[in-house]
């Protein structure tokens, strides 16, 4: 079994969740002999090339760094098996086809934000919260066919709480993934891996892709499910509504149950500090808004200089 320093790995990610989980597996003192990751893609308004957060990062440490558009070419399978790596760690990336991920001898091992085999999916953060739960963590596994599916090593848990957001959970959670990916890595160096079989259950929770429809606010539903929805999906990629017509974003809100004769989706406003939404049980206020055409802000500097008075819900 190879030594820590011996252990030729080769990594797999793109964004800046997965970058972090690189950058700690070098400070351990591991041996990363390359680096996958997404093509450099043209964004902002002069379209220059952008590169993801760990191109960028194996740049900077002078890694080399594969951007395949195909996974599955024989030039970039050649070049991958030069490379002649222990073990393969997947964070964040995309699927990978068995000639990827089968090719190290140690296997390909993934890091997933959720407690597997719950929250198979891409957005498990965010469905997390989403769903109301109270707990989530991190799982490292062996990679199958299957997505989400292979052998569990590492699980930590890690709780949820009522001022957690999308943005907040992601990076107590990359800080745990740290945690998780190196205890593996330890394991596999030092030959005293335990692999455990995920146990399936009739209740199982996915966390499928982010989408428009998946997205929008309900306003028929409770307030702590309009909620919920509002947090997990900021501060990406935004829970959104249709106000006059326009798509509006709602960074953040909360909710008080009361008993009200309002019909579901009506405005109360003092016109100065708030605005609510009436819901089924009671109101949800409104605290940071983006009007189509508007800046982001406090929804008491919107009402300062925007005449909500027009302002109506529309279904989505």
């Amino acid at each position: 079994m190879p030594d820590k320093k011996d252990l030729r790995i080769i990594f797999l990610g793109n964004p800046e969740f997965a970058r972090y989980h690189l950058e700690k597996i070098l400070d351990a003192g591991y041996h990363v002999v390359a680096v996958i990751s997404a093509p450099d893609r043209p964004a902002g308004r002069g379209m220059k090339l952008l590169a993801t957060p760990v191109t960028a990062y194996a740049r900077e440490k002078s890694i080399p760094c594969l951007q395949p558009t195909n996974l599955k070419s024989e030039g970039f399978l050649k070049e991958l098996k030069s490379y002649n790596a222990d073990l393969q760690v997947v964070i964040a990336f995309r699927m990978l086809p068995v000639a990827v991920w089968d090719m190290p001898p140690l296997g390909t091992y993934n890091l997933h934000a959720s407690l597997l085999p719950q929250y198979r999916g891409a957005a498990p953060i965010n469905w997390a919260i989403i769903n109301g739960e109270q707990e989530t963590g991190v799982s490292t596994f062996k990679l199958l066919h299957e997505i989400d599916t292979g052998n569990l090593l590492i699980q930590k848990k890690c709780p949820i709480l009522p001022e957690d957001n999308a943005g907040s959970l992601h990076d107590k959670l990359m800080h745990l993934g740290a945690e998780a990916i190196l205890e593996t890595l330890d394991m596999l160096a030092t030959g005293t891996v335990k692999e455990t079989p995920q146990i399936n259950s009739l209740h199982l929770k996915s966390a499928p892709k982010l989408f428009t429809e998946n997205t929008a606010i309900d306003w028929t539903k409770s307030g702590k499910q309009i909620i919920d929805l509002v947090r997990g999906l900021s501060p990406y990629p935004v829970a959104h509504s249709s106000f006059d017509g326009k798509k509006s974003l709602v960074y953040q809100a909360s909710y008080e149950v009361a008993e009200h004769t309002h019909p579901v989706g009506t405005f109360i406003s003092d016109g100065k500090k708030y605005l609510k939404v009436a819901v089924t049980d009671g109101y949800v206020t409104l605290e940071q808004i983006k009007l189509q055409g508007k800046k982001l802000m406090p929804t008491a500097a919107l009402l300062n200089g925007y005449d909500i008075s027009h302002l109506q819900l529309e279904s989505e």
